[in-house]
């Protein structure tokens, strides 16, 4: 057995979430319920604007890796921070679930900060990032542990990471060791814009080397550059031995062996719509990789993310494991 059943390897940071309305969107020129990437300028004059907020551990991949640890899943990240205040309270939060942790930080006194997302909550729930990365963005394959790689019997990819000079390199050794020692790859979208900006790079990966791909509705349709959901998945799963594409309160859709299963949502009340993707895939890797069959995996990645979205903040406040009980698919 490997030591690992997924290693994330993405963006490392701390999430400040604060409750916004549409007008304060359109007067800082924030577009609503996507990521955009902003300098440190930016993020420091966002953080003097908003009300109060709330400081919690974030970064999309991480959140999976802490919903699957939370799981009792044995699983480490890679992603790369300051030691500095939002270095430690990332460090700290994420070992607290269980999750290894030992991309060594950047020194206390280099010029970037750690990372950290202003995710402005309007009524509705949506959520609208503005990530400054930060240290995140200078991830390289120095910091990829190969025999760490070769322990997992899955990676997780974070599509965000493609904003780095040298994080494809850093995936690209990452892939090489995993496959090397019989692993598989995974990979999340991340967010449509992420897709327009490495579209090519993307697609070469999915071909190449993934073994799951994540995606939602739009972040699907606009890899394969249609406005048809069925002609993308289709496209999708002809690259890729399994798809999962999620469609907020339609539930998702799992592909796989010729086979399209729809997997309801668990009807909620929207409160913050943050982390949704990376719990449902936290919770469908953990399914996945304690042999439950992909059907039942959506199912969990469905109760997951419902969880989520009925709380302020990324990571799971109740007991997954109760939550899945309840809904019969442990």
């Amino acid at each position: 057995m490997k030591r690992f059943q997924v290693v994330g390897i993405g963006n490392a940071m701390v999430d400040v979430l604060a409750p916004a309305d549409e007008a304060f969107l359109a007067a800082h020129g924030i577009g609503k319920a996507v990521m955009q990437l902003i300098d440190m300028p930016r993020a420091v004059h966002l953080y003097g604007a908003i009300g109060p907020a709330r400081e919690i551990s974030g970064g999309s991949a991480a959140n999976t890796i802490a919903g699957m640890a939370h799981l009792g899943g044995r699983t480490a990240y890679v992603g790369k921070v300051k030691d500095d205040q939002l270095g430690l309270i990332f460090a700290h939060d994420l070992r607290a679930q269980g999750a290894v942790y030992e991309t060594p930080m950047a020194p206390a006194d280099s010029e970037q900060e750690t990372g950290r997302c202003i995710i402005l909550v309007t009524p509705d729930g949506e959520r609208s990032m503005n990530t400054y990365l930060g240290w995140s963005e200078f991830l390289t394959p120095d910091d990829i542990d190969a025999a760490q790689m070769a322990q997992a019997e899955w990676i997780y990819l974070e599509g965000y990471r493609f904003d780095g000079p040298a994080s494809h390199e850093a995936f690209a050794r990452a892939i090489r060791a995993c496959k090397q020692a019989a692993g598989r790859v995974s990979l999340t979208l991340s967010d449509p814009f992420c897709v327009e900006r490495h579209r090519a790079a993307f697609r070469r990966m999915i071909r190449d080397d993934v073994d799951l791909l994540f995606a939602n509705r739009a972040e699907l349709l606009s890899m394969y550059q249609t406005v048809d959901l069925a002609a993308a998945l289709q496209a999708a799963s002809a690259e890729v031995a399994i798809v999962v594409c999620t469609e907020s309160d339609k539930g998702a859709h799992v592909l796989a062996d010729g086979k399209h299963w729809h997997v309801p949502a668990i009807p909620t009340k929207v409160v913050d719509a943050t982390g949704a993707g990376d719990l449902f895939a936290g919770a469908f890797l953990w399914g996945l990789t304690t042999g439950r069959d992909l059907e039942i995996a959506g199912r969990m990645g469905c109760i997951a993310a419902s969880e989520v979205i009925g709380h302020v903040g990324a990571r799971p406040e109740s007991d997954l494991r109760a939550l899945f009980a309840r809904h019969q698919v442990l």
